[in-house]
């Protein structure tokens, strides 16, 4: 378990950031990311990246920053071998370099939401944790999808509701089959995907129940029906939500 006497000790951990509004941090990521001397994070070439605006004016002024930069997002299709290819050897070569790094010092690797649900850090824990030469520790944070229902106010799911994630990269057919057999939805990664993922909802049924929450918990949140938005493009950092209406005692008033 960590503690306060273990700050200083070597080795890799990778810290939940949660949503996006900086009090939705735990106490403990708040610590290791103040006290952090070397920090990791993955951007993309030409942006600050995600987790590192989000602890904006928290690092100390002695921290050395370790950004990792995605050789692809979406220039090509992510299932094609090209793809998988450069994604595999970027993950490959930043496990090299961290785990040459902890063997003397602590870093800290830092993933918005939290770093077990779709987050990039994932990649690099199996690598790390199958080397086994380096103490490797990640902290949970809030998922972003749970900042993002409470913003519309509704509960997700009430009673027996089943609720199901899925990515708005899966193929049409494979959204609308999904939404069929749920009672409450999430759809993450939204950005361009959000034409396809209209379609699906309505050819599902639910299109007008869902809900499009856009930079949730922080200063440029939006909140909207989705009917009431357009197809333009939105931030990677976009969600919709189906709310479930499922089995809840009724009140006698």
């Amino acid at each position: 378990m960590l503690n306060k006497t273990s700050l200083a000790a070597p080795g890799i951990i990778c810290v939940g950031l949660g949503p996006g509004d900086p009090e939705l941090m735990s106490i403990k990521a708040d610590r290791l990311v103040r006290g952090a001397r070397h920090v990791a994070f993955f951007r993309k070439k030409g942006r600050p990246g995600k987790a590192r605006q989000l602890v904006e004016g928290m690092l100390s002024l002695q921290a050395t920053e370790y950004p990792m930069e995605y050789p692809v997002t979406t220039e090509i299709p992510v299932d094609s071998p090209a793809y998988v290819q450069q994604l595999a050897q970027f993950y490959d070569d930043w496990c090299l370099r961290l785990a040459a790094l902890a063997k003397q010092e602590q870093v800290v690797v830092l993933c918005e939401g939290d770093p077990f649900l779709y987050g990039s850090f994932m990649h690099l824990y199996t690598r790390l944790r199958a080397r086994g030469d380096v103490d490797l520790q990640v902290v949970p944070g809030i998922p972003g999808m749970v900042g993002c229902w409470h913003a519309t106010g509704e509960p997700i799911t009430w009673g027996d509701d089943v609720l199901s994630v899925m990515t708005g990269t899966l193929s049409e057919d494979e959204l609308v089959r999904r939404m069929d057999t749920a009672d409450a939805l999430v759809v993450m990664k939204v950005g361009r995907n959000l034409p396809r993922i209209r379609r699906a909802l309505a050819r599902a049924g639910r299109a007008d129940a869902a809900w499009l929450v856009q930079n949730g918990t922080t200063d440029q949140q939006q909140v909207a029906r989705l009917s009431d938005v357009g197809d333009e493009v939105c931030p990677y950092f976009a969600i919709v939500l189906v709310h479930g209406q499922g089995r809840r005692p009724e009140a006698a008033w």
